[in-house]
């Protein structure tokens, strides 16, 4: 996906009041696991082959790994999706050998399942570390692109609804159905 069209997303996106809501939502992810999702569908923890690696690593220190089940991550926003991409690859190749690229699925749900979508507030954790910081400088960049001000969030009051429009962070505690997803072009 090109800068270009990333930019474009974001710019008739974008307001001061920060990103717009639909029933269109965006994952970001790794073109290793795209053939899989395109197959199955968005699964909860569905990177199996990173919590193997993850695990084979905890016992080779000593540690017993459990494996949780996390929600599916979106956002509203191309550009935050591929944000979030270019992260799983990242963390994928510290662990896992491969070629793999940045890769985006637009998500259009039914209005049933789309009121399930929630604001990620769990996300503030994050933000208070490196990760959390080079994101929001990410958004930061986004908004001033678009001639705002980068949003100025108290992450410890924040309304939930904060992480959602201002940050484009949310996700639902449900595996997402092929039918619903179509992979974007790169």
């Amino acid at each position: 996906m090109s800068t270009s069209t990333l930019e474009q997303d974001t710019q008739g996106q974008l307001t001061e009041q920060g990103f717009s809501c639909g029933n269109t939502w965006y994952h970001g992810t790794s073109s290793a696991l795209a053939d899989t999702i395109k197959q199955d569908g968005l699964k909860r923890s569905g990177d199996p082959q990173l919590n193997e690696a993850t695990k084979k690593t905890m016992a080779t220190i000593g540690n017993k790994y459990t494996a949780t089940v996390e929600p599916v991550f979106l956002t509203q926003n191309k550009a935050l999706a591929h944000y979030w991409a270019e992260q799983k690859v990242r963390e994928r190749s510290v662990r896992i050998e491969g070629n793999e690229q940045a890769v985006v699925f637009s998500i259009t749900l039914p209005e049933s399942i789309n009121k399930q979508v929630k604001p990620d507030v769990g996300a503030a954790s994050l933000l208070l570390v490196k990760e959390g910081e080079n994101f929001m400088a990410y958004v930061a960049g986004l908004y001033q692109e678009k001639g705002l001000a980068a949003p100025d969030i108290n992450l410890r009051s924040a309304d939930r609804l904060e992480y959602l429009n201002k940050l484009g962070m949310a996700y639902i505690d449900n595996d997402i159905a092929v039918d619903y997803l179509t992979l974007l072009e790169n």
